[in-house]
């Protein structure tokens, strides 16, 4: 059998995303206009675009992450989220492991996963240039600060 454009309506109820009014349309975020009360982590900012506190959205957080130049995160995990980025612009690194010895480095074009609750690191490697990526987050932007570490216990990173 092949669906009709009409068959979706038919699959699910999709009403918990009703407007006011009862209809279910789209939800565009405006440049600009974006959620900015989100949960940070030391100098790496999230800007939430797509998150339960803007859209009717309620198993995704989608944004973008940045870090200005010759700055990190601090050590931190998402919790129950998975976590998928897309490197836009920049080099960045993500340490992991014991005592964050571990690493790996990210650029333009880059997309990374990071498991639930995995203690890591964000680093912009450059002291020039931002690092910024999408983030996508399921359910949620959850952050779990943990205690920070200096830097030179981080592999190469140095700030600007």
């Amino acid at each position: 059998m092949n669906p009709t454009a009409t068959d979706y309506r038919l699959e699910g109820d999709n009403s918990i995303y009703a407007q006011p009014d009862g209809k279910v349309v789209p939800v565009v975020t405006r440049g600009g206009e974006e959620d900015t009360n989100t949960a940070q982590s030391g100098d790496c900012i999230r800007v939430s675009g797509v998150s339960i506190q803007h859209t009717p959205a309620t198993k995704i957080w989608f944004g973008q992450v940045s870090n200005v130049p010759g700055y990190r995160s601090l050590p931190h995990h998402h919790g129950e989220a998975e976590t998928g980025g897309y490197v836009l612009r920049g080099h960045g690194r993500i340490y992991f492991g014991e005592n964050y010895s571990e690493f790996l480095d990210m650029k333009a074009g880059d997309w990374v996963f990071v498991p639930p609750f995995m203690p890591h690191v964000e680093a912009n490697m450059s002291v020039t240039e931002e690092l910024v990526w999408l983030t996508a987050r399921t359910p949620e932007n959850l952050v779990v600060n943990l205690e920070d570490v200096a830097d030179e216990t981080l592999a190469d990173f140095r700030r600007a």
